[in-house]
């Protein structure tokens, strides 16, 4: 079955980065475009980014371009998300997922992880 299971969240201060993983298994990786969420307590969950299935394409949410990376290692079933300059409204808990159709960027996002909390501090 498809297991997605992040690590990498935490507690740091504004300014601060970190490096969320995403651990993939169950599923053949390097056919599926791979996405980031994130939902902060009394919100709804948002799309913060995804990468294509061979990684050339990446897409991210407003409000992280140009502090945010996404990446992906086929080889090692993984998917990364590098967040710098991280902000107050950047807390949140953060979900890996993946799409439902193979070689798409319209299916929905139908498989979920766990969520790693990522909370920035004044």
């Amino acid at each position: 079955q498809v297991q997605l299971v992040e690590s990498g969240g935490g507690l740091v201060q504004a300014g601060d980065s970190l490096r969320l993983s995403c651990a993939a298994s169950g599923f053949t990786f390097q056919f599926y475009m791979m996405g980031w969420f994130r939902q902060a307590p009394g919100k709804e969950r948002e799309f913060v980014s995804s990468i294509s299935w061979g990684g050339r394409r990446t897409y991210y949410t407003d409000s992280v371009k140009g502090r945010f990376t996404i990446a992906r290692d086929n080889a090692k079933n993984t998917v990364y998300l590098q967040m710098n300059s991280l902000k107050l409204e950047d807390s949140a808990v953060y979900y890996c997922a993946r799409r439902a159709a193979i070689y798409s960027d319209s299916a929905p996002f139908d498989s979920w992880g766990q969520g790693t909390q990522v909370t920035v501090s004044s």
